[in-house]
């Protein structure tokens, strides 16, 4: 946050003596409260302006798609093979290292397997109409996750929540990361900077948690999510970064029609990407696999579907 210093320019005029003594400041006399302002500070109206202006011309070019696939986005097994072992075993970014990019090397498979109980919080900005709106979407989307996964997932009020999505806008920063901190005490300075300088090149992001006895099976997560996005891209970012809190942690150029690419065509989720969870959430996948120890079974488990070759 800058500090404006305001200065103030004086004139040189006559001083004359005061024609009374000064008397006691009156013990009753309380100084009159400065105003507070009301409303988004200046930089979050920006930041809301330039997130509209970027919707904006993502729908002028067709992009943010929302009806999850269609003829002009067939996909294949193999297709279908190829997106799996490139979102769910590798990642974005390295560990524990803000936004440096990863080194490329596969790791193994990551994924809850105990309920995930999700929450929504907001910043003291978000409106309460927009509330409203976000905590139906999220609530929506968690059953939806649920179905397709076959694994306990649900958002609510709980107080004993595992995945917390938090809906925040510029002036709410300081008190997210301080939010975050309470809820991962041990977070490393790393992933607290990056929360607390994050680009608005980086429209929502996801950190996952692993077990401290298990490094491939997550036990908390925290989504990250901009009040100042418009609605649809504030959907968006619920649909992709939910789903990454889930395990599939990587994006592809390669992979359509799906969310896990960052050519922006598709706002939400799509039915290649519902196959996407369906594969990692199958019992025979395990925690710790690696892609050659998981690859047979995945075109055992493809096949079943009949998604049909290339």
């Amino acid at each position: 946050m800058g500090v404006g210093l305001v200065a103030l320019a004086a004139c040189d005029m006559p001083v004359t003596p005061p024609s009374t003594s000064p008397k006691a400041r009156p013990t009753n006399l309380k100084p009159t409260p400065t105003p507070h302002a009301t409303g988004p500070s200046v930089r979050s109206q920006n930041m809301a302006r330039y997130y509209s202006r970027v919707q904006a011309n993502l729908l002028a070019q067709g992009l943010l798609r929302s009806g999850g696939g269609g003829v002009d986005t067939p996909y294949s097994d193999n297709d279908l093979l190829r997106n799996f072992e490139r979102i769910a075993f590798y990642d974005e970014y390295e560990r524990n290292r803000g936004l440096a990019r990863s080194n490329g090397q596969a790791g193994g498979l990551r994924k809850w397997t105990t309920p995930v109980r999700m929450k929504v919080e907001f910043g003291d900005s978000v409106p309460e109409a927009q509330r409203k709106t976000d905590v139906q979407n999220v609530v929506a989307y968690a059953d939806r996750l649920a179905r397709i996964t076959g694994h306990p997932i649900s958002a609510g009020t709980t107080q004993d929540a595992n995945f917390h999505v938090l809906i925040v806008g510029e002036d709410d920063r300081g008190a997210a990361v301080t939010r975050i901190q309470q809820l991962v005490p041990n977070i490393n300075q790393s992933s607290v900077l990056l929360f607390q300088t994050l680009p608005r090149s980086i429209h929502c992001l996801v950190v996952a948690f692993s077990d401290t006895k298990d490094d491939h099976t997550y036990r908390r997560a925290i989504a990250f999510i901009r009040a100042e996005h418009p609605d649809l891209m504030r959907r968006s970012c619920i649909h992709e970064e939910l789903a990454q809190g889930l395990g599939l942690a990587n994006d592809s150029p390669r992979a359509r029609p799906s969310i896990f690419n960052d050519d922006d065509e598709f706002a939400l989720l799509t039915t290649h990407d519902e196959e996407l969870l369906r594969l990692l959430y199958s019992p025979r996948l395990t925690p710790g696999m690696t892609a050659e120890e998981a690859r047979p079974i995945l075109r055992e488990l493809i096949a079943q579907r009949g998604i049909g070759p290339s």
